[in-house]
């Protein structure tokens, strides 16, 4: 039986977040994107195109006395692909490298930052 809900935590390079338990993100695993391209003869070809993973809709709890925001920020910073770890309401774990993408904002009144996720290659389970 399949389980839906809230997602537990993410990790971000080694740091456990907290999710807001309202947010609902979409999962793209990675690998390839597939297109059907006609032929003039009737024929037809499939074309590839690789495409990274991504985790979109994900908001995690920003707390200033840890200095999250800052940490956050530092990880956008870098011009490397880190560890990244979410932990699903059904206890499933999926794993990658990746960066934060786009430009969030923290919340001043829920204390969160929506954060969309991608990196290369595919997520894979723990």
């Amino acid at each position: 039986m399949a389980t839906g809900g809230s997602i537990e935590s993410v990790s971000l390079a080694g740091r456990i977040f907290a999710v807001a338990a309202d947010a609902d993100t979409n999962r793209q695993m990675g690998g390839f994107n597939n297109e059907f391209q006609a032929n003039g003869d009737g024929t037809g070809r499939q074309v590839k195109t690789r495409v990274g993973w991504s985790i979109t809709g994900l908001a995690v709890v920003v707390d200033d006395d840890r200095g999250d925001d800052e940490f956050l920020q530092d990880l956008q910073d870098r011009k490397d692909f880190y560890p990244i770890a979410v932990t699903y309401a059904s206890g499933a774990v999926y794993q990658g490298t990746g960066q934060i993408t786009g430009e969030p904002t923290t919340s001043s009144q829920s204390t969160t930052k929506p954060l969309d996720l991608m990196g290369p290659g595919k997520l894979t389970p723990q």
